[in-house]
């Protein structure tokens, strides 16, 4: 990390901001300085220790040309939520951050775009893009020559293979799995689990079997 910390404003109030604070705060050349929310949803006026102050106010408070944003919310309405705001902050323009935390794998000429949030364990192989606004949540695989686009959310555990293609405002589940050299359409949701091993064109939902309770109680088994 570099000497030189730079202010930090965040985007957002719940789990996911104080997460952010967190991260950027132990482990980043930025400095959280304010959380920033639209004005009907702010509910507390610290968070932190930090000032919560409505989004209307933020170009008079901290200018453009003073911090950087990063917007810290969840995958609401398969992300169309957080790319809203993304936009938002841009269209004022005001620069984004990225997160990649310092336990990740990385190469160089690793390409990542703005707002995006890579936190500990993740391995991404050489050739990998990752376009703006993408978060890949803790423990990750993400195989040689992939992509992922703008605006995708990928829980943990997940295993993309090589040379895949995933498309804007997807959504991946805990611990699924896509085969090398499947290309996934925009606004896919891939539930917990899943296997996807052929393409799956825009929209589509994928959900695995879920795990039945047994007939027999656990005091009954005798092998455990």
């Amino acid at each position: 990390m570099s000497s030189v910390s730079r202010p930090l404003v965040i985007f957002g109030a719940g789990q996911i901001a104080e997460l952010a604070c967190f991260y950027f705060t132990h482990d980043s050349d930025y400095t959280p300085v304010a959380f920033v929310v639209d004005r009907e949803f702010i509910q507390v006026d610290t968070l932190m220790g930090l000032p919560v102050i409505p989004f209307d106010e933020m170009a008079q408070r901290f200018p453009p040309n003073e911090v950087h944003v990063f917007v810290a919310l969840s995958y609401a309405k398969v992300n169309a939520v957080r790319a809203s705001k993304f936009e938002a902050v841009r269209s004022a323009g005001y620069q984004c951050a990225s997160y990649v935390s310092s336990r990740a794998t990385v190469f160089p000429d690793f390409q990542v775009g703005s707002n995006c949030f890579i936190l500990e364990d993740n391995t991404i192989q050489p050739f990998v893009k990752i376009g703006d606004n993408v978060t890949l949540w803790s423990g990750n695989h993400i195989g040689h020559h992939s992509t992922i686009e703008d605006h995708c959310f990928v829980s943990s555990h997940v295993v993309v293979s090589g040379g895949v293609r995933i498309g804007p405002k997807c959504f991946i589940g805990v611990n699924s799995t896509i085969r090398d050299h499947v290309s996934i359409g925009e606004r896919c949701v891939i539930g917990a689990g899943s296997l996807i091993d052929q393409d799956a064109g825009p929209e589509g939902v994928y959900t695995a079997v879920a795990a039945e309770r047994s007939r027999v109680p656990s005091s009954r088994l005798r092998s455990i």
